[in-house]
């Protein structure tokens, strides 16, 4: 390479700045190396670059000479959030893509409308839009949806006076499981481990009465889920409240709680009045959030060596946990929906 006596001294004043850019004055000294004779070890060694670097600086200054020397930063055009242009991201978020996948990343959408990812996720959040996330729900076709769950919200926001209110509800088949590998407990950096495979030593039936009013769970368990272990759970559920103690039991469509032994319980026991969810709204009861505690708590990550064990657990569990009993605040003030707090249709 051969430098004319302008570009030679255009190179060594760019070297000698102190007010230039360093970049600048790194490929004129490569350059000045290169013109010199110097080997590209040295080269590399001297200026602290690469081959790849020396090749392409050689290539574009005898291409250009020294116009071919000034840094190239494509960089990303400038863009300004304007109306139209949020409008789009809308658009095209709610629309979902059309290469084959279900939803937007921010990057993904950001390069098809060639504007910066982070606009995106500045847009999303404004706007409360979360693509990657997914809830699931189910609809009830219960044609009396509107008068149970009125009825269900009217005991939970204004329950009758001298009565007692119940959610029942079973958690059926839990399962007694032992861990074939010894478990590896919690340490500073590592979660706690439990091996894959297990034991099956059988199941079990647990059984909970949730007091509405004071958070306390009543708990029975049994081999199997029967019409008669629901009604000897009823007959606990009536024995643990004074006499003459009005009873409302909110519970679900379960074959096994509309029975003739049922029947007959109901007949012999006045003051026990069972209210219906509406078909697939569990979340109506408010045993279920106990039963997700309990899930949580103890079953997901116990260890337990047969049923009796599973049982002991289960009921111990219950008996701690009533000693700081709670009970749910229950809110249901949505005026978009049918149903309002005001709905009372329970005759209390």
């Amino acid at each position: 390479m051969t430098l004319t006596a302008m570009e030679r001294k255009e190179r060594e004043r760019r070297v000698g700045s102190r007010k230039g850019r360093a970049d600048e004055a790194r490929r004129a000294r490569c350059l000045l190396l290169l013109a010199g004779g110097t080997s590209w070890a040295r080269i590399r060694a001297q200026v602290g670059c690469n081959d790849s670097y020396i090749a392409r600086w050689r290539a574009r200054f005898a291409a250009e000479r020294l116009a071919g020397l000034y840094s190239r930063h494509c960089g990303q055009p400038a863009t300004v959030l304007t109306p139209k242009l949020e409008a789009r991201i809308l658009d095209l978020t709610r629309r979902g893509p059309q290469d084959g996948s279900t939803h937007w990343s921010t990057r993904r959408l950001g390069k098809a409308l060639g504007v910066s990812h982070m606009m995106v996720a500045r847009v999303w959040a404004r706007h409360g839009l979360k693509p990657h996330r997914l809830e699931r729900y189910m609809a009830s076709d219960d044609p009396a949806f509107e008068r149970k769950a009125a009825d269900i919200i009217g005991l939970y926001l204004n329950p009758p006076q001298h009565a007692a209110v119940f959610c029942v509800d079973e958690k059926t088949a839990i399962q007694a499981l032992d861990r074939v590998d010894p478990v590896l407990p919690l340490s500073p950096g590592r979660a706690e481990r439990h091996g894959f495979e297990y034991f099956r030593h059988g199941t079990l039936s647990l059984y909970a009465a949730f007091n509405t009013r004071t958070g306390e769970v009543l708990g029975r368990t049994a081999a199997r889920h029967t019409s008669a272990e629901f009604v000897a759970f009823l007959i606990d559920i009536v024995a643990h409240q004074p006499r003459h103690t009005a009873i409302h039991v909110i519970l679900d469509n379960l074959s096994a709680h509309k029975t003739k032994q049922v029947d007959a319980f109901l007949q012999a026991h006045p003051k026990v009045q069972l209210h219906f969810t509406p078909t697939y709204a569990s979340w109506l009861n408010q045993v279920e959030l106990w039963f997700a505690k309990i899930e949580r708590d103890v079953i997901a990550r116990g260890i337990v060596t047969s049923p009796p064990d599973l049982k002991r657990k289960l009921m111990r569990y219950i008996r701690t946990y009533n000693q700081s009993a709670k009970a749910v605040k229950w809110k249901y003030a949505d005026p978009r929906s049918r149903i309002t707090p005001h709905s009372t249709v329970t005759g209390h």
